[in-house]
């Protein structure tokens, strides 16, 4: 009975200490990871130009009201702005001074903020990835620490500007890679993993004990199975933690909206991952369908069907993964075929697709 008693002592020292270990695992792992709050809906537009318009003197219009652009898509049901920013840019406006400046106004209205970073001077896409000027002939190793130091130090400028965001997308339309040629695909997956970490720790680093902003992983083959399946499968065997799959989806480039359906049903059962359509638009005048049928008219009113036929789509994701979208480039001083506003500065019909969704 004594033998009995004494192991049972000792083993109940020993789950006590794994016990122990086990809340203390648990405990710093909420230190470093806190818990997010479910992803709600994301009615969104990247808003990156909408200051420079305006810092110009040109006046965004809701019928015969003039009003800041921001009030305007307030007003019409959207919740979330996406800003992208470039390292030195040149000539284009996206700088860190430029978009803090920008987040402030939109956090003031309420606004979600993703943030878009493109670790470039200018637009990073999937023909063109350029590493910054500051950056060139840097070795892998050392770009990967200019990664994280500048995501750091980035996240933190908005952080002490209080406008942390609330998703950060860690480059932009990476199907290729990025910071060519060191984080090329197909040839330096290795590479690209340890950017994107890098990316994401800086991230970690740069928020302090703030609240971790959700993590995207962005490419651009919304109605593409094959594609984005070979690009995640390849991306998940890494084991990087992330939390939304972003994708563009412009019909003209990346397939039908049958194929978006396929594509959005295969992310969601593959991967368990929350879904953005995080790029879509359709022109309001004839411009990618002037010699091949259109799917709908290019006119203000076939934009309007258009998002509203997209969104129907992300509404009806299996298990609810689809979490929203966002419209590239409505609000711009140059108008042009994809805006939300005509040459006036006049909202035209496709601003109001979440009126009955947000209005109550």
């Amino acid at each position: 009975m004594r033998h009995f008693q004494i192991e049972s002592t000792s083993m109940n020292k020993t789950n006590f200490t794994l016990f122990g270990l086990t809340i203390l695992i648990i405990f710093l792992q909420a230190m470093i990871f806190p818990p997010l709050q479910a992803l709600e809906y994301a009615i969104g537009a990247d808003l990156s130009f909408l200051k420079q318009a305006e810092d110009s003197g040109f006046s965004f219009k809701d019928g015969d009201q003039t009003k800041p652009g921001l009030q305007i898509f307030k007003d019409h049901g959207y919740n979330w702005i996406r800003l992208r920013l470039f390292h030195t840019p040149t000539r284009l406006p996206n700088d860190l001074e430029y978009t803090i400046a920008l987040a402030q106004d939109a956090k003031k209205l309420g606004f979600k903020f993703l943030l878009n970073y493109h670790y470039s001077d200018t637009w990073a896409d999937p023909g063109k990835q350029y590493i910054p000027k500051a950056w060139e002939g840097n070795s892998h190793d050392q770009l990967v620490e200019a990664v994280y130091a500048y995501t750091r130090d980035t996240i933190k400028a908005f952080v002490d500007a209080d406008v942390l965001p609330d998703m950060v997308q860690i480059g932009n339309e990476i199907i290729h890679g990025m910071l060519w040629p060191d984080g090329k695909l197909p040839e330096n997956w290795d590479n690209l993993a340890e950017l994107i970490q890098a990316g994401i720790n800086g991230v970690d680093a740069g928020r302090s004990n703030n609240p971790r902003p959700l993590i995207m992983i962005h490419i651009d083959k919304g109605g593409d199975v094959q594609a984005t399946k070979c690009f995640f499968d390849k991306w998940h065997s890494y084991g990087i933690n992330y939390d939304v799959i972003g994708q563009s989806f412009y019909p003209w480039w990346h397939g039908s909206l049958l194929d978006l359906r396929e594509n959005l049903n295969f992310m969601a059962n593959a991967y368990e991952k929350d879904i953005i359509m995080v790029e879509v638009a359709y022109n309001c005048e004839p411009a990618e369908y002037r010699e091949k049928p259109a799917p709908f008219p290019e006119t203000p009113e076939g934009q309007r069907q258009f998002l509203d036929e997209v969104n129907r789509l992300m509404l009806s994701t299996p298990h609810n993964r689809g979490k929203g979208l966002f419209w590239w480039e409505p609000a711009t001083r140059r108008g042009g075929w994809r805006t939300m506003f005509d040459r006036d500065g006049v909202a035209m019909p496709v601003i109001t697709v979440f009126d009955k969704y947000a209005r109550h």
